[in-house]
């Protein structure tokens, strides 16, 4: 089986550009961070594999984020007897092949950059943030609740018999952040 694993990290962002015109068995495609490997796409397409199956990837970045994931994923598809290719980087790692040290020490280094990238743009992000702070001009994420919707979340907290984990679920936000909804609305 030839698998193909599309991901971007937002449900904004197209995957459009990604393995055009390679052709594959199914397409794994994910809109989740690629921070860890706990993405339900990159386990399914895990779960999946069997000897002899091929991987794309568009780009390493699209894989994993950091270079120990990178190294884990690629492990776990090599030694459950499958291949993958990188497209954007031009490198294949074929199972059941004599391990080749300057692949491999390409793979580190690809991902060792990938990993830095990650780290300059958080770091960006959280310059600008503090900037923006100190402006006045950031706010932070606003609510999607209205003002009417927040009265009612703050009337049906304040009532005693009021399960506030059931409220949470029900509104499709965590418990914490409820509690600071109310509080921040008070």
């Amino acid at each position: 089986m030839i698998y193909n694993y599309v991901r971007v990290s937002t449900v904004e962002q197209n995957t459009d550009r990604q393995l055009l015109n390679v052709p594959c068995d199914h397409t794994y495609l994910e809109k989740v961070s690629g921070k860890d490997q706990n993405r339900p796409q990159l386990l399914a397409m895990m779960d999946a594999l069997t000897d002899g199956d091929l991987i794309n990837v568009h780009d390493m970045s699209r894989l994993a984020r950091n270079t120990r994931d990178m190294l884990e994923i690629v492990d776990k598809v090599l030694n459950l007897g499958a291949s993958i290719k990188f497209h954007k980087e031009s490198l294949f790692y074929e199972a059941g092949k004599k391990e080749d040290h300057y692949q491999k020490l390409m793979l580190t280094m690809m991902s060792a950059f990938a990993d830095f990238e990650r780290s300059l743009i958080l770091e960006r992000q959280r310059e600008g943030i503090a900037i923006a702070k100190a402006e006045g001009k950031y706010k932070g994420k606003q609510t999607r609740f209205s003002s009417e919707a927040i009265e009612d979340i703050k009337r049906r907290f304040n009532d005693p018999v009021t399960n506030k984990a059931e409220l949470a679920r029900e509104l499709k936000i965590t418990r914490s952040y409820l509690y600071k909804l109310v509080k921040a609305n008070t």
